[in-house]
């Protein structure tokens, strides 16, 4: 899966993606299709646990991130913007390596665990 604003953005990040793993330039290839993949249930809240790479001033490094959303994109948003306010890196350096939904009992991070009580109770 690629996350990109438009489609236009999403070609070129998948060509950029498959030049460096797979050997192929785009007088070789095609696309086929760009579609839009929506959330099956959109309004129950989710843990989302975000592998990623980005490079910084100083070199390259990798990160996992655990965000708490409704949706895939709205989490890959989140760490955009996250990623931007506290690493200063920006949008072409990140590369979104995988998403996936995790379970509250495999969550590792404090700010996502706070939110696993049950008799949790908000003013």
């Amino acid at each position: 899966n690629i996350f990109a604003p438009d489609d236009i953005v999403a070609k070129s990040r998948f060509w950029y993606f498959i030049k460096r793993f797979k050997k192929v330039k785009r007088s070789c290839g095609e696309i086929i299709s760009v579609r839009q993949i929506y959330e099956k249930r959109p309004l129950k809240i989710k843990n989302f646990g975000v592998w990623l790479r980005y490079d910084s001033r100083s070199g390259t490094h990798n990160m996992y991130k655990e965000y708490r959303d409704l949706k895939t994109e709205a989490a890959v948003t989140s760490c955009y913007r996250e990623m931007g306010a506290r690493h200063r890196a920006r949008a072409h350096n990140i590369h979104i390596l995988r998403v996936k939904e995790v379970p509250a009992a495999v969550c590792r991070r404090p700010h996502v665990q706070q939110f696993r009580n049950s008799k949790i109770k908000f003013p």
